[in-house]
């Protein structure tokens, strides 16, 4: 009976097929690969049979094991057909989500990450190749594996968003029963492209309308997933309610207010795998809210290894972000000599634009002891950073959902945030209310001004200087709970609305 009642189990697993251009650890250039990461393993947890489609890039080629051939399959422009293959990686956090790689070496083997060359150009064929990851994703649909067919295929973010409307013309046409959902993780990049690529895509004439992949006079990735997709997504509430308006909208604001029936926003989760200062083999001293000892411990190697003062009273500032406007990192530049004058430390590591790179060096060279900076993308030090801050600054215009303020209320490095999106739904302001009915978590300031920094700068400075209150926040923020399994809950509620529909 047992074997039996296994096998019926297994047969009513959901089958859901994500797709995606990137995935943790194996190649990250944002916060779509720690999603792409984390989300299939945790849905698997919860009984759904989750599997991942992705472009075979070197990175990725070099790490599948058990690789077999599932099929090959025709680009939409013609030429040489690509290669489906089936197999996993060794990543702990991978570890049981089965994983098809779309080989096309001509389109995927290329040096660079996954959208531009050596030099930061995007590919001009970008089309081209992100038009064979949705079309693939539809193929899989109509049974390309024959030992596998999804009832949902689920795309993230504009590389993938030819996967809806491949699928709802393969279901018009009979070969395909398969529902779609799509998560907006930034409605700012939309993969936007000249019209004279629409005859390239395999597309049917009528696609090419307002009431499809047309945008301005541009074939837009994105708009063709917001118009065909059974459900859409975004990865926090707020910015779901913030698209719908001009602001923020970026110019389908429109769209998304005819479609608000079938949009909803699910926050994004933490890989305690990954992000967890009890056992986090990156930073020097481990602890938990309950043993903190070791906190204090990783603020010195952290002030060392940067060359600041090591100084446990004075507080220690941080970013972990691409440095560009869209974040508020001129808002931090503007606001050092606020850090600096009231004692503070100040660590920033990342890279972007020249004018906020060139102001950030010059701050550190003026005030070595007290101003540091890391320039590239460094993995292990930013869970050093995060282990040894004291606040984590993400000041950002715009915030879809934002993991640095969650990793940041993990390892107690108190967020402060703008609110907007992700960050207001997760980070509560330590103002005299909140602190009295003990909800305080961090920072959050209103304008996108140095003004309003500067006056949250000074809320933070009020608490450092009353250390009992500034640990009971800490602990409070600590024991916030973003898990992945809760996402996954509510990705599963949406799943099977929308296979019932």
């Amino acid at each position: 009976m047992k074997p039996a009642a296994a096998t019926r189990r297994k047969a009513a697993a959901l089958r859901v097929l994500h797709v995606g251009a990137e995935i943790f650890p194996l190649l990250k250039t944002g916060g779509l690969a720690d999603v792409l990461g984390a989300l299939p393993g945790a849905l698997r947890r919860a009984g759904v049979d989750a599997r991942v489609l992705l472009p075979a890039f070197p990175a990725l080629r070099t790490s599948l094991r058990g690789v077999r051939e599932v099929a090959k399959l025709r680009t939409p422009s013609g030429g040489a057909p690509a290669q489906l293959l089936a197999g996993h990686f060794e990543a702990p956090a991978l570890a049981g989500v089965p994983i098809y790689l779309l080989r096309h070496d001509a389109l995927f083997g290329r040096p660079g990450n996954p959208y531009s060359d050596e030099k930061g150009a995007a590919y001009p064929d970008n089309h081209t190749r992100f038009a064979l990851l949705g079309l693939a994703a539809a193929r899989v649909a109509e049974g390309a594996d024959p030992d596998w067919l999804p009832q949902v295929v689920h795309g993230h973010d504009w590389h993938a968003g030819l996967a809806p409307a491949y699928l709802a013309f393969s279901r018009a046409a009979g070969a395909s029963r398969a529902a779609s959902v799509f998560t907006v993780h930034n409605l700012a990049y939309q993969g936007n492209f000249a019209p004279s690529v629409f005859g390239g895509l395999g597309l049917p004439a009528a696609a090419y309308t307002l009431h499809g992949v047309e945008f301005h006079g541009q074939v837009s990735f994105m708009k063709a997933a917001l118009h065909y997709a059974d459900r859409i997504t975004t990865v926090s509430p707020t910015y779901a309610r913030e698209i719908q308006g001009a602001e923020l909208g970026c110019g389908l604001d429109g769209l998304l207010r005819q479609r608000s029936q079938v949009l909803s926003g699910i926050l994004n989760g933490v890989d305690e795998q990954v992000w967890n200062p009890a056992d986090d083999a990156a930073i020097v001293h481990t602890y938990s809210a309950g043993h903190m000892a070791g906190k204090a411990a990783c603020k010195a190697a952290l002030q060392r290894e940067c060359g600041l003062t090591v100084q446990g009273d004075a507080p220690l500032f941080a970013v972990v972000s691409r440095l560009t406007e869209q974040k508020g990192l001129h808002l931090v530049a503007e606001t050092v000599p606020e850090i600096v004058s009231r004692g503070g430390q100040l660590l920033v590591l990342g890279n972007g634009e020249p004018a906020l790179e060139a102001a950030f060096t010059q701050a550190a060279q003026a005030q070595p002891q007290q101003v540091a900076l890391r320039q590239g993308l460094d993995e292990a030090l930013a869970h050093r950073i995060f282990a040894g801050s004291d606040v984590t600054l993400v000041p950002s215009r715009f915030e879809p959902c934002g993991l640095t303020q969650l990793y940041a209320l993990k390892y107690g490095s108190l967020p402060l945030v703008r609110r907007t999106g992700g960050l207001a739904d997760t980070v509560t302001d330590c103002s005299l209310e909140e602190l009295a009915d003990e909800r305080a978590t961090g920072f959050v300031f209103e304008g996108f001004d140095a003004r309003d920094l500067t006056l949250a700068l000074r809320r933070a400075f009020a608490l450092w200087a009353r250390p009992r209150d500034w640990r009971t926040v800490r602990s409070r923020a600590m024991a916030q709970r973003f898990g992945w399994d809760t996402a996954a809950a509510s990705y599963l509620a949406l799943y099977r609305g929308v296979v019932s529909a």
